[in-house]
């Protein structure tokens, strides 16, 4: 048999075999699906007569119990920062309370935990998945959430989706489990309201951002021969994007010849955290090598405090590239130290951070690479009193982000969680 006829006959055996094959699989995931959602949904019916008895089963006094359940509380990111402000907030209002933090409960059973009917608080800083992770699947987008592999399969794709839309249908069924919602943004509440349908129980509180830390530093007086800094914040993770901001600075630098901007230094601030990090910083730096402007970009990895401070201080453009970041704590502390903020046209930049504060502009937003590259020129060809116009107008702006204001809206968003618990205790 020639070469040609055997493909052809294997083909065919593969696809016979995968037409008798698939309609099982596909049945069987499919009802072992439709069986946790049973399971999901008993459970939830479960915890509400749970709570219904409790309220109606107790009559005697009792310590209120505080307890957070944060499984990597130790990590100090920005959603770490929020467990322990939320915390401090509420021992300053409930100093007779007892507070308990669960993260990775190896003692005590799940069973223990559900006793007695507690209420239940959320607060989103990220949701687990969201309408624009739906969106770019269906569309076969690549990111760093869809690889490439599978959009290039139709097939693939489809059973992603329809694995994205289940996820998505059982973690509404969860999050509608909560009596009060906390959002730490309007993109964040967009995706909360989609998907856990508790807009009557939702907040936007903004999370705590140490403002003051930055607004304390002086604002430094710009020299017409001195050399600009663009600085960008942020852990050197696939969807910060860095290779945007190289790309977008390489073709400033192309520009600077021809508009006559100042010297010119851009320097990535990050943390990493492990092995593919550091890779990604070393595919970063070839980058720049490949785009003839490494003489240009400095790297900072895991720098002293102090000394991010005394960039943000001396910076004149801070710079954020992140698509649809939820919040972004480091662009609030860029705008609080003086920097003028150039972040992307979506998310939380977008809807509440890079905004109009009376009327005056506090930053800029783009997209694409030309946008990026020709916005930073217009930053640098402004006047230094139009820049300090800017940079007061954000300072202005950041302090509805400080600490202060998030444990007062926190601490208004729990107040209905609080009567009700008081109403089942007394």
């Amino acid at each position: 048999m020639a070469a040609a006829e055997k493909g052809w006959c294997l083909c065919e055996l593969l696809r016979f075999f995968y037409s008798l094959i698939f309609p099982w699989l596909f049945v069987c995931g499919t009802l072992c699906v439709c069986l946790l959602i049973i399971v999901l949904w008993r459970l939830r019916l479960w915890l509400q007569r749970k709570k219904k008895s409790a309220s109606s089963s107790k009559t005697g006094k009792h310590q209120t119990v505080i307890a957070f359940f944060h499984p990597y509380c130790n990590a100090g990111g920005g959603g770490e920062r929020v467990l322990w402000c939320a915390l401090r907030a509420l021992q300053k209002k409930y100093p007779e309370a007892l507070y308990v933090v669960y993260t990775g409960d190896a003692d005590v059973s799940d069973q223990q935990i559900l006793e007695g009917g507690c209420r239940v608080g959320s607060y989103v800083h990220y949701p687990t998945i969201s309408t624009d992770m739906l969106s770019v699947v269906k569309n076969q987008n690549v990111g760093f959430n869809n690889a490439a592999f599978i959009t290039r399969n139709p097939f693939l794709s489809k059973v992603k989706l329809v694995y994205y839309y289940l996820f998505a249908f059982m973690y509404g069924l969860v999050g509608s489990c909560s009596d009060i919602v906390m959002v730490n943004s309007s993109w964040t509440l967009n995706h909360i309201l989609s998907l856990w349908k508790v807009g009557n129980c939702t907040n936007i509180v903004y999370p705590p951002c140490d403002v003051q830390t930055f607004l304390d530093l002086p604002l430094h007086k710009e020299k017409a021969t001195s050399e600009h800094l663009v600085v960008s914040i942020g852990q050197f993770r696939p969807e910060k994007n860095h290779p945007l901001q190289i790309r977008a600075f390489a073709k400033l630098l192309n520009k600077k010849e021809s508009e006559s901007l100042p010297p010119l230094k851009l320097v990535l601030i990050g943390g990493c955290r492990n092995q593919d990090d550091e890779l990604r910083v070393n595919q970063l730096r070839r980058l720049a090598e490949d785009l003839g402007v490494q003489e240009d970009v400095e790297f900072k990895i895991n720098i002293p405090f102090d000394e991010l401070k005394n960039y943000l201080s001396e910076a004149t453009v801070g710079l954020h590239t992140m698509w649809n970041e939820h919040f972004g704590i480091g662009i609030v502390e860029c705008m609080a130290a003086g920097t003028i903020v150039l972040a992307h046209n979506s998310g939380g930049p977008k809807l509440d951070i890079v905004i109009p504060h009376h009327g005056e502009r506090t930053g800029f937003l783009a997209e694409s690479e030309e946008g990026y590259a020709e916005t930073m020129a217009h930053i640098l060809s402004m006047s230094a009193e139009q820049r300090l116009q800017i940079r007061n107008s954000a300072r202005a702006s950041v302090s509805r982000f400080s600490d202060q204001e998030f444990e007062v809206a926190f601490l208004s968003s729990v107040e209905q969680l609080f009567q009700k618990c008081h109403t089942c205790t007394n």
